[in-house]
């Protein structure tokens, strides 16, 4: 999810550049769900399965005269090869750039690892290789207003609290290296409670880890704290729910870059994944980044005997990083 919001500059421009052709973007569900609706293609394939043969076959059918392939899986080019697609242009990495007539080639160290660069940047050469205009990286998503009276119907204390509304996101799909210790998220809920009596909704994928933590920061808070975990909405509905929001804190995942493309205020914590990968430059963001000798590591799991990184990360740290937020002006929504 956060890979496909971070390629929408590259997406927008590449619409822009070929207004009058007829673009299809193919990508699992999840991808059409966050992207939808969307003004820069024309139609969407949806992938069901990881079989090459029967992917290249729904392709063949369709015709198309080019393939940029965002994904960078040796999978992807194979499959659009199959598919007979005459123009295919992506990354040459994962040992298929035989399988591409058109080849980018990531930076790399002199170590022969790839340089840190932003995905933002990595997406766009793509889309300047196609002769696309690539000045505007700012990321965008749209929501859809129906999605807007589905969740007042599941969540209307918070609708129509009148409070300031603070989304945690304290998990990440990437793995528990990521996250940010629960008593903390817990102890800075009851901060921002205290000082600005904020409506503090937890916001978590559908995974049981993730819903473990959800559930030991509402045990930990001596407030009521809002659960998504009990009250499940859909990805349009959190779109709608992270448009309306005053803050957003998160962990380095998916749903902070929901937050930045719909213009909110962020707080992301990192720790063992460098910054730059992810980094949009957007204005309204504060990173705080753990430090520890071992950091960044780029590990789902922490090897060590603490989670040095994410605990050197303070509640206040981030309970000042909030306040410069919520106090820098009143708060916009994009409804």
């Amino acid at each position: 999810m956060g890979d496909a919001i971070l390629s929408t500059p590259a997406l927008r421009a590449i619409r822009e550049h070929f207004s009058e052709s007829k673009i299809t973007f193919f990508g699992r569900p999840v991808v059409c769900e966050i992207l939808s609706p969307c003004s820069f293609n024309n139609a969407w394939l949806e992938q069901h399965g990881k079989n090459p043969f029967a992917t290249a076959n729904v392709l063949k059918e369709q015709r198309f005269d080019c393939a940029a392939l965002f994904k960078n899986s040796f999978g992807s080019a194979m499959t659009v090869y199959l598919a007979g697609i005459p123009n295919r242009i992506g990354y040459a990495r994962e040992g298929r750039g035989f399988l591409l007539t058109e080849r980018l080639f990531p930076l790399k160290l002199p170590d022969g690892r790839f340089k840190p660069v932003s995905m933002v940047d990595y997406y766009l050469e793509i889309a300047a290789y196609l002769g696309a205009d690539i000045s505007n990286r700012t990321l965008e998503l749209s929501i859809d207003p129906k999605d807007k009276e589905t969740l007042r119907a599941k969540l209307p204390q918070v609708i129509n609290s009148g409070r300031p509304i603070v989304v945690f996101v304290p998990g990440g799909a990437f793995g528990l290296s990521k996250c940010w210790p629960a008593a903390r998220f817990a102890q800075t809920a009851e901060r921002l409670i205290s000082d600005y009596n904020a409506e503090i909704i937890i916001s978590v994928a559908s995974d049981k880890e993730e819903e473990k933590i959800a559930a030991e920061i509402c045990r930990l808070s001596k407030y009521k704290l809002v659960n998504l975990a009990e009250t499940p909405i859909s990805l349009g509905e959190l779109k709608i729910l992270f448009s309306i929001a005053d803050l957003v804190i998160s962990n380095d995942t998916g749903p902070r870059h929901i937050a930045i493309a719909l213009r909110r205020k962020v707080v992301s914590l990192f720790g063992p994944n460098d910054p730059v990968w992810t980094d949009s430059g957007y204005e309204n963001e504060i990173q705080i980044v753990g430090t520890a000798p071992c950091a960044p590591c780029a590990r789902p799991k922490c090897k060590e005997a603490k989670h040095l990184c994410m605990e050197s990360i303070t509640v206040e740290m981030v309970c000042e990083a909030a306040a410069k937020l919520l106090e820098k002006s009143p708060k916009q929504s994009i409804l």
